[in-house]
């Protein structure tokens, strides 16, 4: 099982105009230390289970075009843009140039969508059926999947079309920069997996995991899919500690009693948890670490990783 890091929040030492410093040397730790992906939120907004509303949040994909000059070998995407936050033939764009600026590291997050105060504010669209929205999502995907394989791409869909675009250059990355989808809906979403995706990505407990892949490949067995064809990714929000006394003073200090609901674990419990999503056969555990709680990710790498990878 490998190991990537989220960032969950934009919270880091200095002003306001220090963020990117700061997110540029978290990404360069981790790939420095043997992480093979990070990522990105793709919101306008911090989302309640990581923070208040009005805490700084950098946008997504021009966040993630600095960050591809700035390394070298780690794997890049967000977790996961949403389908109605930009029009899909202008996403395909936007991936297929981040692509070549990480010279073929960047994955495709993307999912249906969720956070309807966030789409008010930003009068995005929002479709207040999940199905449609899960609707809309696949059809973005088929577009822009045409968009990067196809010379001139013309696609109607129920939802998006492009009559004879171009997009050039096309990505590195052959045929395409992987789909990651994110959501573990199991009638609809895990159905668009099997069909479009190349990877899935949903939090819960090792349990619910391995019962969400045996969904996902009945989906694929219906779907003439490959399931070993699909990564295999789970999300897990964290706070780690030595001793269940440090967590509680970091606990205190980081105000998580107010905004954090992932899991608090010493190193022994990581272990033990971690490695039962390694036995339900998660491929790559993407952790987010609340408020970017430098100890907690010094401990995953140091004492954890090594024990699991």
């Amino acid at each position: 099982m490998k190991f990537g890091i989220h960032n969950p929040s934009w919270l880091y030492p200095g002003s306001p105009d220090d963020i990117f410093e700061g997110i540029k040397q978290k990404v360069l730790w981790a790939e420095e230390n043997d992480f093979v992906w990070f990522s990105v939120m793709d919101h306008m907004i911090q989302i309640p289970v990581h923070g208040a509303p009005e805490e700084p949040m950098m946008e997504a994909w021009t966040t993630l075009s600095a960050l591809a000059a700035t390394t070298s070998k780690i794997r890049l995407g967000a977790l996961v843009t949403s389908t109605s936050y930009r029009n899909p033939a202008l996403l395909a764009k936007m991936v297929a140039s981040v692509d070549i600026i990480s010279k073929g590291r960047v994955t495709l997050g993307i999912g249906a969508g969720w956070y309807k105060q966030e789409y008010g504010q930003y009068h995005f669209d929002y479709q207040d059926k999940a199905s449609e929205r899960i609707y809309r999502l696949e059809d973005a995907i088929k577009l822009i999947k045409t968009m990067w394989t196809e010379e001139r791409a013309t696609y109607n869909g129920k939802y998006f079309n492009v009559t004879d675009a171009i997009l050039e250059p096309k990505s590195v990355q052959k045929p395409h920069p992987p789909i990651l989808i994110g959501g573990g809906g199991e009638q609809l979403t895990l159905r668009t997996v099997a069909r479009v995706g190349d990877a899935s990505n949903f939090i819960g407990t090792p349990d619910l995991v391995r019962h969400k892949y045996e969904v996902l490949k009945k989906h694929c067995e219906n779907e003439g899919r490959n399931y070993a064809e699909i990564e295999r990714t789970v999300l897990g929000n964290l706070l780690l500690g030595k001793t269940e006394a440090s967590l509680r003073s970091r606990m205190n200090r980081l105000d998580a009693e107010r905004y954090f609901t992932g899991r608090a674990l010493t190193i022994s419990e990581a272990v033990d948890l971690f490695g039962q999503y390694k036995d339900a056969s998660v491929q790559l555990l993407i952790c987010s670490i609340y408020r970017n709680d430098q100890e907690s990710l010094e401990l995953l790498q140091s004492e954890i990783m090594p024990k699991l990878s």
